[in-house]
């Protein structure tokens, strides 16, 4: 049986900040007997003085210090439960987990965020980055319980619900230095062959990690995010897709060289999505927010750019 109450060490703070016993008993409006008993059958407790008495003011004894230490920690995540319980009743969630396409910094989402604490601070937020099937993964395995700027049409199956919110055009790019850059007409399949491909890598652990374009038995640098695949291009170590609003601004400063293909990369669709049938005032709030006009321009802001692709400038 635990021999420490969060009473007395409700009790026990109270005394160390207000230097006395009486402090204690004014401020947690108990008489000062009672927090006399509190302490000494604390002490009896545990076997170890917690206090030492001067006169009419008391200190934490080197065992009661860390006893407060230790104790204020339990006393703050008691008041962060209560505040919990009481959010669960009013239909907050304690936590709720965000997920975003590496694609887009997380930046993008600072001032939603901002708001959010506004409103409640006791459901915990979670952003979570995943890449191409990755979100959809994440969402149906649990792992998130909302994703923003999903690519493509969702896994077959349903159990989501989906808004598009934006599409994107894709330009095949590489470096002047590129031999692929020297190459004229429409690139195929057989002038890829011989060169590398940059991909991000599909952040999926279940289902079939998605692939565009590449040639059976293609030589192929794996990347963890958009930024990075546009920075590798940039250093003329590989050819790949990029969206539209970043490869225009580095082919417009000389950077990149655009390339026309045979196979061109189709635009796609980005989508708002959440798990069919739950619901939660976190949730709602951010189904409104994420779901407004204007979000996915926002997220287009916090694509890569040359003004990121410092440290292989560098």
């Amino acid at each position: 049986m635990l021999r420490l109450s969060l009473e007395a060490l409700q009790i026990v703070d109270a005394i160390d900040r207000g230097g006395s016993f009486a402090a204690a008993a004014r401020e947690l409006f108990r008489v000062p007997s009672t927090i006399s008993y509190t302490v000494g059958k604390l002490e009896e407790e545990l076997g170890v003085q917690v206090f030492e008495r001067i006169g009419p003011r008391v200190a934490l004894t080197a065992a009661g210090r860390e006893l407060l230490k230790e104790g204020r920690y339990l006393l703050k995540a008691a008041g962060d439960l209560e505040q919990r319980v009481r959010r669960v009743a009013s239909g907050w969630e304690t936590e709720l987990a965000l997920g975003l396409d590496s694609m887009f910094g997380a930046a993008v989402l600072a001032d939603d965020v901002q708001a959010f604490y506004g409103v409640t601070q006791q459901t915990r937020l979670r952003l979570v980055h995943e890449a191409l099937g990755g979100s959809w993964e994440a969402l149906l395995e649990r792992r998130v319980d909302l994703v923003l700027g999903a690519p493509g049409d969702g896994p077959a199956g349903g159990g989501y619900v989906s808004q598009a919110i934006g599409q994107l055009r894709w330009v095949f790019a590489v470096a002047p230095g590129h031999p692929l850059a020297q190459v004229p007409g429409p690139l195929g399949r057989n002038d890829l062959q011989h060169h590398r491909a940059i991909v991000v890598a599909d952040s999926s652990r279940l289902l079939a990690p998605r692939t565009v374009g590449l040639v059976l038995g293609q030589d192929t640098l794996t990347v963890p995010t958009m930024q990075a695949k546009f920075d590798y291009q940039l250093a003329g170590l590989g050819f790949g897709f990029l969206p539209e609003h970043c490869a225009r601004q580095a082919i417009a400063a000389g950077l990149l060289v655009e390339k026309a293909v045979e196979e061109p990369k189709p635009e796609e669709t980005f989508y708002l999505a959440w798990r069919s049938g739950e619901s939660g005032a976190a949730l709602r709030w951010w189904q409104q927010r994420l779901g407004a006009p204007g979000v996915f321009e926002r997220l287009c802001r916090h694509l890569p750019t040359v003004a990121n692709n410092q440290e292989l400038q560098g």
